[in-house]
């Protein structure tokens, strides 16, 4: 009986019943308005008024930091899995860390 209690579909099913007991609960514990406000249903733009475009942010340092963090971690991945038994594999990964590394001098060249 005990084993049954532990299986997934079980566990999953008495995970469910805990959490909607819970959110039940709190439910009834929460604060409500009596009556919604007319803003309530509006969607929220920054506080303005009508949304016209002012809020897009700037990307331009973002994408530039995320390639080198993409290059530079799958560069490492790739450095850390690679087996040292096999010299044409090991080559391979050699020429590949060497793409990763001039490819990050393009990157960062300013």
């Amino acid at each position: 009986m005990n084993a049954i209690l532990i299986t997934p579909p079980v566990t999953l099913i008495i995970i469910l019943a805990v959490t909607l007991m819970i959110y039940r609960l709190f439910s009834r514990l929460a604060f409500r308005a009596k009556k919604p406000s007319d803003g309530s249903r509006k969607s929220y733009a920054c506080g303005e008024d009508t949304y016209n475009n002012m809020a897009q942010p700037d990307y331009t340092n973002f994408f530039p930091f995320a390639f080198f963090f993409t290059i530079a971690h799958v560069a490492a991945l790739i450095m850390t899995t690679v087996p040292r038994e096999s010299l044409s594999v090991f080559a391979v990964a050699a020429f590949y860390i060497l793409g990763a590394v001039i490819a990050l001098f393009i990157l960062m060249r300013d």
